[in-house]
């Protein structure tokens, strides 16, 4: 017997998640810009130096966003009702299984402080479940309409 699994992404809802995912990591590190470039051992000058383009960063942090926003939808979908909850959750699972295993070998290995580690993980943890909750809670008409007529079944 072959299982197809079915899922549909919100492209709209993805959009919105990775945007909003954007716009509060530029809070997160203004607020947290000098504890975080303390942390790394550079300085604004050392930055400013690199001649690295800020639209390929601001691109970077954007289109990788987008990726995890999917992702998150992906595994919200395939694990039961598609909730903010459930996105929330899924997201959770997603930043400590990978995000914070990943960024705690590198941080021992390269010696890193720990604000460095808390400030980095912090943003994706929030990031991570603010996605969830918008890919999660946010369902086209169709997928409300194919609830209702599978409950009156």
């Amino acid at each position: 017997m072959r299982v197809r699994l079915l899922v549909r992404q919100n492209y709209w809802a993805v959009l919105v998640a990775a945007v909003a995912c954007f716009l509060f990591e530029a809070c997160w590190y203004s607020y947290f810009y000098q504890a975080w470039l303390s942390g790394t051992g550079r300085t604004e000058e050392w930055l400013k130096g690199t001649g690295m383009n800020v639209g390929v960063q601001f691109g970077t942090a954007l289109v990788s966003a987008a990726v995890i926003a999917m992702a998150i939808s992906c595994l919200t979908q395939l694990t039961g009702l598609q909730t903010a909850v459930r996105g929330m959750k899924v997201a959770l699972l997603l930043w400590l299984g990978f995000v914070l295993t990943t960024w705690a070998t590198e941080y021992v290995f390269e010696v890193r402080p720990l604000s460095l580690f808390a400030i980095n993980c912090g943003f994706w943890l929030i990031g991570m479940s603010l996605m969830g909750a918008i890919v999660g809670g946010w369902r086209k008409k169709w997928e409300i309409d194919s609830e209702r007529a599978a409950g009156a079944a």
